[in-house]
This record gives C-alpha cells, structure tokens and sequence, in this order.
C-alpha cells in the first residue's frame, strides 16, 4: 500500500484540479471548504475533492506535502495555490481567472464575473 506522499502526488498528478478538503464538494463539512469548493463548482471547474476527514494519514499528509498548516487546499496543475482566503482573494481580483487560463482549464468566465459582481 503507498504512503500519504505517494497517494497525495499521485493524486495531484493524475488531476488538472484538486481541492484537499473536509468533507466532499456535495457535502462540505466546514465553511472553509465550502467556500472554496462552491467557488469552483459555480465556476464550472472539473475539480477532483479529497476528503482529508477520511483519512488521518492525507490530513496530515497534505500539511507536510505543502508545508502549508490548514485545509482546505487547492492545487491547479501540480501547483499549489492556497487556501480559502487566497483563492478568495484570487477569485475577487481575477487572478484565478488569469491562472486557469494560464494552466489551460476551462471554466465559465460568466460565473467569476457574477462572482466579483456580487461582491462589489
């Protein structure tokens, strides 16, 4: 059986997008989470969701794997980009506009715009 590491690069790998999250993208089990998987989701982002509540060896894993302390965790084509207040951020200033279609992943411009106009 691989290791936490093994498990969480392959995933990383194998997957364009992947948020590391409590609980799954349709039942989200803390606001953190939800904020971040609800992001993507309204953006129309293909995302695979890691529950790290399933697995104490991933929970802890992922910490270490970024050297980042807290979930949730978002990774866009093997790149870490942060947690819920950076992607936050990134959402509201376009910067995750910009980093989609930098790394090639296809997502409704209409919806961040919708998103940043909400928020305004």
């Amino acid at each position: 059986m691989p290791d936490a590491q093994t498990k969480i690069k392959q995933t990383i790998d194998d997957n364009d997008v992947v948020l590391f999250m409590k609980g799954t993208k349709g039942a989200p089990q803390c606001g953190f989470s939800s904020r971040v998987a609800g992001v993507l989701t309204f953006m129309g982002i293909d995302f695979a969701d890691v529950n790290v509540l399933a697995d104490e060896d991933i929970r802890q894993g992922i910490k270490d794997y970024s050297d980042w302390p807290t979930i949730p965790q978002l990774y866009v084509k093997g790149e870490f980009i942060g947690g819920c207040d950076i992607v936050t951020e990134m959402t509201l200033s376009g910067e995750l506009d910009k980093l989609f279609d930098d790394k090639g992943v296809a997502y409704s411009k209409d919806a961040a715009d919708k998103i940043r106009a909400a928020n305004a």
